[in-house]
Parts: structure tokens; C-alpha cells; sequence
């Protein structure tokens, strides 16, 4: 088949769209597939750095096109750079040839209607790969009001793509539960979570001694937060509990990543004098493993009202690292769902938002084990969530139902 992948961002960049739709992308060429990729030339959280415009890599051919670079400081910034490249995507659209399928995204949020309508008008099918659910997610955070012009125009691209779908991959049964009560007959949506990058990352003792030593961590029990900085994402009580703890020094917390709030958590420590507090930027995928591996507990975060529109995909690199994890969010979810089958570890735990007494005693409770981790649990647990397990089933859906139909 003739494939195109249509999303913001692809290889090299380190986003976490990015690196799965690649991930897909190669395993597509593998099964002898011919995929071509629409991305943009500029890092999507790091707007300065720009891609090749056109390069062939792992035998897909990547086109970048032109885009802006406005940031994420202001909502305004963001429509901006997610409009340009929404129009710059259409008119190459109009250029392109017929494809027998397309792979959307969601980055921007709703590219996939221009992508549905693409294949409408070039008789392609369309495998629309919900990463986030907009305008849903927009509305919880408060970015769009509900009922007003913007939020029904938006929700009506959203309905068109998910029924001009032939196939539609969500993350969890909470994001399948919010597309079916659109509409969407149940059989056309898949559960395929997102893999682990488990290729490039695993615990990596002496990346960790490394990254350790680099930053100042060798004796210290670091408590890490590691992904994209998202007000979907909120650090409040993870920032309050380093403030609690900053008193003693045993405790580093380390936030790895980008994104919107990661300079937040910079001015939080700086206004408050925290200095067991880290911020670094997002790690080269050949250095994840070390830098993952550095962690003795991980943190996974996601805001109450966010279940169903946003998938927690952090976990399954925890997981893969063996590394004991806090769950700072909402039950029932699809990470608490992870954590009750592990069946009551006690290097997993779980806190409400806002009970930063309870995250600093779990902190504390989970240092005082002496244990990284169950290597075996944490080991069946995340072979569930492995690119190998993973990735040949969506390879799978799209073949078969591609000829099948």
C-alpha cells in the first residue's frame, strides 16, 4: 500500500507523537509498504530547531513543510502556529497524489478533518490515531467555552473526521467510551494503547551513574517527573511537595521535558528558593534510557477532568525502566487501571490532587523501602505495553481491514 503519516511532528523530533507515529512508520515500511510523511520542519517544543525540508530515513520519505514559531507562552502563540501549519498542510494536501490509506494524528488538534477530506475527495481510507480528544480536552481545561462558536465549530470537524474514519485506534477504554458516545459504532474503534520506546530505553545502570553525576544526584533519592509540561498535566502538588521537603536533603526533584508550565516550575522554585528542585530539557532519545534510569521514583500526573481526552503514555517507559512510580490523578482511569493489576505493589501509589501531605508520605514511605522496584512484576507489566507487542497489532489493523473492506 501507499501510506502518508500526517502529523505536526516526526523524526528526529523527541515529542511523543513524534516518536510513536516514526515508530509506526517504520514498521510499515518493514511489512513493504511505501509511506511517505507530512511533518513540519521546526521542533515541535523547541521552535528554533529546524529539520531537513525533505530526507529519506528508515526508507519513509519525510516532506517537511514551513512553519511558524510563536511558542507555547500564550494561547494565541499556539492557535497561531497551530493555524499556519494547518494551511500550509491544506494546500500540500492539494498536491499530493492518491494514497490507499492515511495515517492522522492529532497535532495539531483536528488536522485529521483536513486529512479526512482529503481522502474523501482521493477515494483514500482514512486511520484517524486519537492522541488527545479536542475539543474535549480544550473544554476541560478551560481553554473553549461550552456552546460558544469556536467550541461547535470545532466539535463539528471533530465528528466529521471520526465518521469518515475507517478505522479509529484509541488509547483506552475511557478515550473509546468518548468517541462511541459521539456516535461512532463501537466496532470501528480499536484500543491500542501507545508503546513503550522500549528499543531505546531500558534500565541502564551505567546511564544512570552518568546522569547522576552530571547533575549533582549520585547520593541523592531522586523523585522525577519526566514528559511534557502540560496544564493537562498539573505539577501543583508535586512542586508543593518538593517545597515540603526541601528541608531535607536526601530528596532531588528532577522535572525533565518542555512544554508550556516547564517554565512555571522554574519560577516556582526560584521564588520559593528551592534548591532541590531540577529542570532540564527534554533528553536525546539515545540518552533516555540513562536519564529514566536515574530516577528512584517516578511520577505520573493527569488532571481530573482529563480522563478519556489524554493518555498517561509515560507510564510505560516507567515501567520498562523498573522504576517505583506515584500516580498523582483521578481513579478510575486507565493509569489507575495499570496499578490495581499490578496488584497492590508498594512501589506503586496513588494521591489525589491536592493532598500534598499524602504525596510527601508516599514519597518518603517509598524511600524507605531500599528497593528500586519488583524487577519481574514491573517486567510482565510493561511486556503488555511493548513496541513489539504493540506496534504488529496496529500494523495489523491496518492491513487487514484496509483488505478486507
Amino acid at each position: 500500500m501507499r501510506i502518508l503519516l500526517l502529523n505536526q511532528c516526526f523524526h528526529p523530533d523527541v515529542a511523543s507523537t513524534a516518536q510513536h507515529l516514526s515508530d509506526f512508520g517504520v514498521g510499515l515500511v518493514e511489512r513493504g509498504h511505501q509511506v511517505t510523511a507530512i511533518a513540519s520542519r521546526r521542533a515541535y517544543d523547541r521552535p528554533e530547531q529546524r529539520f531537513a525540508g525533505r530526507e529519506t530515513w528508515q526508507g519513509i520519505d519525510i516532506r517537511r513543510l514551513p512553519a511558524t514559531g510563536f511558542g507555547k507562552t500564550a494561547l494565541w502563540r499556539r492557535a497561531a502556529d497551530f493555524g499556519f501549519f494547518s494551511t500550509v498542510t491544506a494546500l500540500r494536501l492539494l498536491t499530493l497524489p492518491r494514497y490507499d490509506a492515511v495515517v492522522a494524528l492529532t497535532s495539531p488538534p483536528l488536522v485529521s478533518y483536513l486529512a479526512a477530506w482529503f481522502c474523501r475527495l482521493r477515494g483514500a481510507k482514512l486511520y484517524y490515531w486519537v492522541m488527545d480528544m479536542n475539543p474535549d480536552e480544550a473544554l476541560a481545561a478551560g481553554w473553549l467555552r461550552e456552546g460558544s462558536l469556536p467550541t461547535r465549530a470545532l466539535e463539528m470537524m471533530s465528528r466529521f473526521s471520526l465518521r469518515q474514519s475507517h478505522r479509529i485506534i484509541a488509547l483506552d477504554r475511557y478515550m473509546k467510551e468518548r468517541i462511541v458516545a459521539k456516535g461512532i459504532p463501537a466496532e470501528r474503534v480499536a484500543i491500542i494503547p501507545p508503546w513503550a520506546h522500549d528499543e531505546a530505553v531500558h534500565f541502564d545502570p551505567d546511564g544512570r551513574a552518568k546522569f547522576r553525576a552530571a547533575h549533582g544526584l549520585t547520593d541523592k533519592f531522586v523523585v522525577m517527573y519526566s514528559g511534557n509540561h502540560s496544564p493537562v498535566h498539573p505539577l501543583t502538588t508535586l512542586m508543593e511537595a518538593a517545597r515540603q521537603l526541601a528541608p531535607d536533603p536526601r530528596f532531588v526533584f528532577c522535572f525533565v521535558g518542555g512544554g508550556s508550565e516547564h517554565p512555571k516550575v522554574k519560577k516556582f522554585a526560584a521564588d520559593n528558593g528551592l534548591k532541590n528542585i531540577l529542570c532540564l530539557p527534554y533528553q536525546p532519545l539515545k540518552e533516555l534510557a540513562g536519564s529514566l534510569s536515574a530516577a528512584d521514583l517516578h511520577v505520573a500526573v493527569m488532571g481530573d477532568p482529563f480522563v478519556g481526552t489524554i493518555h498517561p503514555c509515560k507510564i510505560y517507559n516507567i515501567l520498562t525502566v523498573g522504576a517505583p512510580v506515584l500516580y498523582i490523578g483521578p481513579e478510575p482511569s486507565h493509569l489507575a487501571d495499570i496499578l490495581a493489576g499490578m496488584g497492590g505493589s508498594p512501589h506503586t501509589a496513588r494521591v489525589a490532587h491536592g493532598d500534598v501531605g499524602g504525596a510527601v508520605a508516599q514519597v518518603q514511605r517509598i524511600a524507605a523501602l531500599g528497593t528500586r522496584g519488583e524487577p519481574e512484576l514491573f517486567k510482565r507489566t510493561a511486556a503488555k505495553y511493548s513496541v513489539h507487542t504493540l506496534r504488529p497489532q496496529q500494523v495489523k489493523l491496518v492491513e487487514e481491514s484496509y483488505s478486507g473492506e
